[in-house]
């Protein structure tokens, strides 16, 4: 086989039912389970816990892990490696790394030239063009679990380059999943890409369209987040919206509203019409989680839960929803929470490092809880996580089963 073909397996590698057992031994929570069983709440002594209908492991997750699990079973003998962290959860990376997978991000790695007997998997995140063609030059084996959700926002800013449409990606401009879709635009002679974090960043490409910011001081601030040579004045007058599949749905909506009303201003709703395009591309499991947090703050609660990396943008997500209702709590695992000393470790909203909070959980009266996670959580993180919030409250989690 030459170098400028190599083996691509995107559709699993035949080994689904051989590592089974080991991803079920690795990820499942009966308690879990047993909570979902009984209408996702239970209730012991004066702690009640409600857990959002939709949480947890996505089916681009899943089938991304079980994908790095038959890598393993299917090349024994051979460099397995991850172009990065296959989802972000550290707790899922270190078990990769002790299943013997070599991650490319680690220092030191790799220690000697990648080759046709290396095999190299690819995140659900997806890659950017370039890198895609190196892995290829190189001959390697690949192992592609990029999300289909992640694939169909590439089709969209496909299409916008090639009929000349710059696209405007909501997104985190350092996020692998926003480089892999903005590197896709750079596949044509008049693709470019422009990258907002936030609704506040879009209202300056708005100002610049309605003439209020001129194009070096926008250019100034989105230097680092547009393509090349980018010119605001010749590559903003036709926009197609885009979005990283996991940020809050709510705002990738207004920030393609925002911007319609923005063109129709300065040029009127016909040109408008004609020269903005936009696509709901929020991932499915995204938008399922969100609208099932957005279903359990209906309840009465006193606190709010959120399991999830730091780094994972769909958990943040949920955190900013939740901190808008209830007092909220961002953990990253389940040893977060200390019942020994009634504490708990977070990152609040929009902060930069952890903290720690004493007297989390009011030690008398009823308490009601809620619980959601992040599409990168396993279920055994989840439902640890709910054994020391009953443990914090005096109540052995063997009871609960």
């Amino acid at each position: 086989m030459s170098a400028s073909q190599p083996l691509i397996f995107r559709k699993g590698l035949d080994m689904k039912e051989a590592v089974a057992g080991e991803l079920a031994a690795a990820y499942h929570s009966k308690l879990v389970d047993d909570v979902r069983a009984a209408g996702f709440r239970h209730q012991k002594g004066r702690l009640a816990i409600h857990l959002a209908r939709e949480f947890g492991f996505c089916y681009g997750v899943d089938r991304a892990v079980d994908y790095a699990y038959q890598a393993v079973a299917r090349f024994p003998g051979r460099n397995v490696f991850l172009t990065g962290e296959i989802i972000h959860n550290p707790h899922v990376n270190d078990r990769l790394r002790a299943n013997g997978i070599r991650f490319l991000s680690d220092p030191g790695e790799p220690d000697h030239p990648l080759g046709a007997e290396d095999v190299v998997i690819l995140p659900a995140f997806g890659i950017t063009v370039s890198e895609m063609v190196r892995f290829s030059e190189l001959g390697c084996t690949l192992v592609d679990t990029t999300c289909g959700s992640v694939l169909n926002v590439w089709k969209n800013v496909v299409r916008y380059a090639q009929d000349g449409f710059t696209s405007v990606i909501h997104g985190k401009v350092k996020h692998e999943e926003t480089r892999a879709t903005a590197s896709q635009a750079e596949k044509y002679p008049n693709g470019h890409y422009f990258i907002v974090r936030n609704i506040d960043e879009a209202q300056l490409v708005c100002d610049f369209i309605e003439g209020r910011l001129s194009a070096s001081a926008l250019m100034e601030r989105f230097g680092h987040a547009a393509s090349p040579n980018f010119d605001p004045a010749r590559d903003l007058r036709r926009i197609g919206v885009a979005n990283q599949t996991t940020m809050l749905a709510r705002e990738s909506l207004a920030i393609g509203e925002l911007v319609g009303r923005s063109m129709a201003n300065a040029r009127g709703e016909e040109y408008a019409r004609e020269n903005l395009r936009t696509f709901d591309t929020i991932c499915s499991a995204t938008q399922e989680r969100q609208d099932a947090v957005v279903e359990l703050l209906r309840e009465p609660l006193d606190v709010m839960v959120v399991i999830g990396g730091y780094n994972s943008s769909n958990t943040m997500s949920l955190a900013a929803l939740c901190s808008e209702t209830v007092r909220t709590f961002h953990i990253e695992d389940a040893e977060d929470i200390d019942p020994s000393t009634a504490t708990i470790r977070h990152r609040p909203l929009g902060a930069k490092q952890e903290t720690s909070s004493a007297e989390w959980i009011p030690a008398s009266g009823e308490v009601r809880i809620g619980v959601t996670a992040g599409a990168s959580t396993p279920n055994n993180k989840i439902g640890a996580a709910v054994g020391r919030i009953f443990a914090s409250r005096g109540i052995d989690p063997k009871t609960i089963r």
